[in-house]
């Protein structure tokens, strides 16, 4: 189930407006929750759906005609359980994150924390307390973003 979806993503409306971010977030992100049976995926697998997909709306927006940057990108939102995606006309560098994110170019361990997600939407205090900096000598957690470029340079 979770691969099909991943593969529809790459036949769903895509709107590229770089004076419209928020249309563009609105049509162009995905939330995907896990079946039981997507249990037994292995992360390989998952990681080539996405990078499947994520070619195929490179190819979308270069047959539109679209010139400039692109970028499809995926997460794991550990406090709802899921994994999200989304493409927008902005750099990778420049996400509409409103929290600090760290570009990964593997998408393993992206896909492994979610996978490995046992209890999807639960989130430990001492767990929380680690990802908003508190705790004695703790660190601002930084989640893990995988970039894909799917446009062409301006």
């Amino acid at each position: 189930m979770l691969l099909t979806s991943i593969a529809e993503i790459a036949r769903e409306p895509l709107v590229l407006e770089p004076a419209d971010r928020r249309a563009e977030q609105e049509t162009n992100t995905w939330w995907l929750g896990m079946a039981e049976a997507d249990r037994a995926l292995s992360v390989a697998a998952v990681v080539d759906a996405f990078e499947r997909t994520a070619d195929a709306i490179g190819a979308r927006i270069r047959a539109a005609g679209f010139r400039g940057v692109a970028t499809f990108y995926v997460w794991h939102d550990p406090q709802a359980g899921q994994l999200r995606c989304s493409t927008g006309s902005v750099a990778a560098d420049a996400l509409p994150f409103r929290a600090a994110y760290a570009v990964c170019e593997d998408l393993g361990p992206v896909v492994e924390a979610f996978l490995a997600d046992r209890d999807p939407g639960v989130i430990g205090w001492a767990d929380l307390a680690e990802a908003r900096g508190g705790g004695e000598g703790a660190t601002a957690a930084r989640s893990a973003v995988w970039v894909r470029g799917v446009g062409t340079a301006p």
